[in-house]
């Protein structure tokens, strides 16, 4: 085997979930990025929405099968020695495709190789190969550190219940840290019918979501469940001022999040990035400011952007406008807003697989 050594990490990531304007949604997930030689595995495959085997919300036993497969301690999943690098992030069923590779040992070394697109058991690697990505030889302590490492979590995460109220049973344990306080947003204000509609689509994607008027008197490993404190209209100052001395109390870094406009998939946007906590040089989304009748968007690598525009009209309903869709190479962008859609109190959301970003439009 000739191919150079290439470095081995692991990074957190997020699948951003959405609120659709046709009132679909997708589900928000959390997983470990593979890191090869310093840049997210992911960004090398083109507009691609799919996430590791490595995900947060999967249960220890079956996240501890997905690791002892990636250490050969356990046989492939599929025919050659392939296993799942990337798989769909709403149901991981091959049928909606998957990013497979061969892995194998050479001596001491690990190899990936032969990577491709793959929804059914066989694979043919000159139609659906990734011609061009791999091999990947990595050095065996390197790779096992990195791996073995998540099994300590995932022993440490078995039985842990880190939340308040319901979640729709989805395990929230916490491998490398990513889900004890990202999976769960506390939302401030009185129970109105805004705050209930916002919890129940946060739900419906994936994020846990609590609504109270106040964090008094609730204990720190309570608290520690949460990853952002969303402040309703209805939330006053010192209601702002007690929750946030009450985490800080806790000795709790959350991010507070002031809701921009009532339109709920804004809402929804808005915690999706507060949630974020990617390092921010391996994030494919890292710019955007809406000025002057245009957007400057600014990229990473090779990605499907969105761009899309809310306000409400002079009855204070929400209206919803697409500005953009479209291929984006690594790099600054600039892309004219339609004034029609943008008039007025608007916000514009930008969006990746990977992120999202919320500017509110100067009047």
């Amino acid at each position: 085997m000739s191919a150079a050594y290439a470095t081995f990490g692991l990074a957190p990531a997020t699948r951003a979930g959405a609120v659709l304007a046709d009132g679909g949604y997708r589900i928000h997930r959390d997983f470990l990025d593979f890191v090869v030689d310093g840049r997210p595995l992911l960004h090398r495959l083109r507009d691609l929405d799919a996430v590791s085997p490595l995900a947060s919300d999967v249960p220890p036993a079956i996240f501890t099968e997905q690791v002892r497969g990636l250490l050969l301690e356990a046989g492939a999943p599929l025919s050659g020695g392939r296993y799942v690098i990337y798989g769909c992030p709403e149901c991981a069923d091959l049928a909606c495709g998957a990013v497979t590779a061969v892995i194998d040992a050479h001596g001491d070394d690990y190899v990936w190789r032969d990577f491709a697109w793959q929804t059914r058991p066989d694979v043919d690697l000159e139609l659906d190969g990734y011609h061009g990505i791999g091999p990947f030889r990595f050095r065996g302590h390197e790779y096992r550190a990195a791996l073995h490492a998540l099994l300590g979590d995932a022993d440490a995460g078995a039985g842990a219940d880190t939340g308040v109220g319901d979640d729709g049973g989805r395990g929230r344990h916490g491998h490398d840290g990513l889900a004890r306080t990202g999976r769960r947003v506390l939302l401030i204000g009185a129970r109105v019918a805004l705050l209930a509609r916002l919890a129940a689509a946060l739900r419906i994607i994936g994020i846990g979501a609590d609504i109270t008027r106040d964090a008094h008197g609730v204990p720190a490993d309570e608290l520690r469940a949460y990853g952002a404190v969303v402040f309703g209209a209805t939330a006053g100052a010192e209601q702002r001022a007690a929750v946030r001395d009450a985490f800080g109390r806790a000795g709790l870094d959350v991010a507070y999040v002031d809701g921009l406009a009532p339109i709920v998939p804004l809402l929804v946007a808005q915690i999706e990035h507060a949630l974020d906590r990617s390092p921010a040089d391996q994030r494919r989304l890292t710019r955007l400011v809406a000025v002057d009748g245009e957007a400057a968007v600014e990229v990473t690598s090779s990605c499907r952007v969105r761009l899309t525009a809310y306000r409400l009209d002079r009855l204070s309903r929400p209206r919803t406008h697409e500005l953009f869709d479209g291929i984006l190479e690594p790099g600054r962008h600039r892309i004219a807003l339609d004034p029609r859609a943008v008039r007025g109190a608007s916000f514009v959301v930008a969006r990746t697989s990977g992120s999202v970003l919320v500017e509110a439009l100067p009047r």
